[in-house]
């Protein structure tokens, strides 16, 4: 293939990614950066204005919930680095799912910095078995790839990080392989109780996705709904979102630069309201699922 050939093709490949449904999830993330901010303590917002992410400082290291979108790694480093923290010093990356724009900087930091990466057991044998179930193939970037985490996380584990202890307990629905964490967040000699749920999201509940992974009897509707009463009655003081229209992440930041009086992430009530809420919009979607599914 000649030299102008080469050319064409990669133009070709560069336009069949931009004309992908979901291409504007990844092109132009500068457009999303959003200045880090500390949440509560030791607990810092290192995310964008769509995907969160979460830094929490040990004391013996750093650790981070989730690693960004995929091909958005270079905002994440600055965010580290503008936040006060070295990239270098992250030492554990926890999943919570196996979707692309949940795990984009994992290898990145693995291959970089040694970062051992965490994810739940149900989501490494998919990233083996089903590649194609982290939606991999709407990243642009084909150095993006999916991979073997160091530690598989099974329900009901304890995980150390440095002197700081993280409680897991795994909620099938989003993926097979959600988790959701509880973890203390420390400030001054305050204490208050972090939850954080590992996926909300309706995408992968369709009749059409369900039934084209092989759950034609919709097995995953009641799986989620499980996953939610699970969790609902733990202790939460400090709700971290998954994605920022969960718990309201960029509208409460703003609070906090305008000098709110009263920390407006910590409300005990949040949680239990927000995992209410989203089973009965689950109840809503299925019926307006069926209904669909009736008029085909």
């Amino acid at each position: 293939m000649s030299l102008y050939k080469d050319y064409e093709d990669y133009v070709s490949k560069k336009r069949k990614c931009q004309e992908k449904p979901m291409a504007h999830l990844f092109f132009h993330q500068e457009k999303r950066y959003v200045k880090p901010f500390s949440i509560y303590g030791n607990v810092y917002y290192v995310g964008d204005s769509w995907v969160c992410v979460h830094l929490i400082d040990t004391g013996e290291g750093l650790l981070l919930i989730d690693a960004g979108n995929a091909c958005a790694t270079p905002w994440l480093v600055q965010a580290i680095w503008e936040a006060g923290f070295r990239p270098n010093d992250v030492k554990w990356i926890v999943l919570s799912h196996g979707h692309v724009d949940h795990v984009g900087g994992a290898e990145f930091f693995r291959n970089t910095f040694g970062t051992k990466l965490y994810m739940a057991q149900a989501d490494a044998q998919m990233f083996r078995e089903h590649p194609e179930l982290s939606f991999i193939q709407d990243s642009p970037s084909l150095l993006d790839q999916v991979f073997e985490p160091d530690v598989c996380i099974q329900d009901g584990d304890i995980l150390a990080f440095g002197p700081m202890q993280i409680q897991c307990c795994t909620v099938p629905g989003h993926t097979e392989g959600c988790v959701a964490l509880f973890f203390d967040a420390h400030q001054g000699a305050e204490t208050k109780r972090c939850g954080y749920y590992g996926g909300f999201g309706f995408n992968t509940l369709t009749c059409e996705h369900l039934e084209e992974i092989g759950d034609p009897e919709y097995r995953m509707w009641k799986v989620y709904e499980e996953s939610l009463d699970k969790v609902m009655d733990q202790q939460v003081d400090i709700f971290l979102g998954n994605h920022t229209e969960n718990n309201r992440t960029l509208e409460k930041a703003e609070e906090m630069t305008k000098g709110a009086q009263v920390n407006p992430f910590v409300d005990r009530e949040e949680w239990r309201k927000y995992l209410e809420k989203k089973k009965e919009e689950l109840h809503a979607f299925i019926k307006r699922q069926l209904e669909a599914k009736a008029g085909r």
